[in-house]
């Protein structure tokens, strides 16, 4: 009975020995992969330093900060601050600007570069694909505050190309850029001008990994090239497809600070005026850190929950998600 209970291996043995086995595996691991573990440690030091660390900043949202004082040292206020912007009369407006002017970034950026993708993987002539692949690529390379200025000086009332060609043609000076109905069609359209091409190379990535024996047992069967555009490339190309449409409804309030704060100006605000743009006028101008930081803090968990949601119905209908 004694020999018995001595041959008995306790619970806590098992565990040091599956420690132990991990433990061997992650260093035979590392030794053999040791230039691809060595390639990752610089993004991970990046996201660690300058995206993991400011989160701990976030308290900010929910005291009085002082710089005197410090962010541990300034007073607790609760949702102060919170309370402060939904009960602000711009809030709905400034919600409404927000997702309209996303929404419709998304509605128009998201087919357009698997459009282009898949009228690009059907042009045969090298010389041709490569020029279009050049003149649609070029744009993304151009700085923001350059594309605004050829916006400002296209569209100016004076000098603008638009209009000295409506003056040929009879008609009156428009101030494009001054009418709140035209800010988000200028906005979202020459952002998929600059983006169009750059996103579109996804697609083609993705679309030069399909078997051409599909394409050539397409042929066989007699299918038209919009057949196999219907049931050979938009299948390949939903998964990835499907991916960057959760991260872009993610990313949903998350618009762009510079592209639309460069193209404000006093006759436009009331479509222009978004939520990052506030940020910076009430928030940062002012010093009124908190706020900003609460503002950016409803922001941030309001992005959350459209991806938490986007990820969830995609799983259900495409059995394909992030996680």
């Amino acid at each position: 009975m004694k020999v018995e209970i001595a041959n008995k291996t306790s619970p806590s043995s098992n565990s040091i020995e599956v420690k132990s086995t991990i433990l061997r595996t992650a260093i035979k691991s590392v030794r053999r992969h040791w230039q691809l573990y060595l390639l990752v440690i610089p993004p991970v030091f990046y996201f660690i330093v300058f995206k993991y660390i400011p989160m701990v900043n976030s308290v900010i949202a929910f005291k009085d900060y002082s710089v005197v004082k410090g962010i541990w040292g300034s007073e607790w206020v609760g949702f102060k601050h919170f309370e402060l912007f939904f009960s602000n009369p711009q809030f709905w407006n400034l919600i409404k600007n927000t997702f309209y002017l996303s929404l419709y970034a998304l509605a128009v950026g998201f087919p357009i570069p698997i459009i282009l993708a898949l009228c690009l993987n059907e042009i045969r002539n090298g010389l041709f694909k490569k020029t279009v692949q050049m003149v649609t690529y070029a744009p993304y390379f151009i700085s923001t505050v350059i594309i605004v200025s050829m916006l400002t000086l296209m569209f100016s009332p004076r000098l603008g190309i638009l209009n000295q060609l409506l003056g040929y043609l009879g008609f009156g000076s428009i101030d494009f850029l001054g009418m709140p109905e035209m800010f988000r069609d200028i906005y979202v359209w020459s952002d998929v001008w600059q983006h169009a091409g750059y996103s579109a190379i996804i697609y083609l990535a993705a679309l030069s990994g399909v078997d051409p024996s599909q394409y050539e047992a397409a042929r066989v069967d007699g299918a038209t090239r919009l057949q196999k555009i219907i049931y050979i490339d938009l299948p390949s190309i939903m998964p990835v497809a499907t991916i960057i449409l959760i991260l872009s409804v993610g990313n949903i309030m998350a618009l762009g600070f510079e592209k639309v704060f460069l193209l404000q100006n006093p006759l436009n605000l009331s479509t222009s005026e978004v939520i990052s743009t506030y940020v910076y006028k009430i928030g940062l101008l002012n010093a009124n850190f908190s706020f900003a930081t609460a503002v950016g803090l409803f922001n941030s968990v309001i992005n959350l929950i459209l991806l938490v949601a986007v990820n969830a119905t995609s799983k259900k209908i495409s059995k394909s998600g992030l996680w």
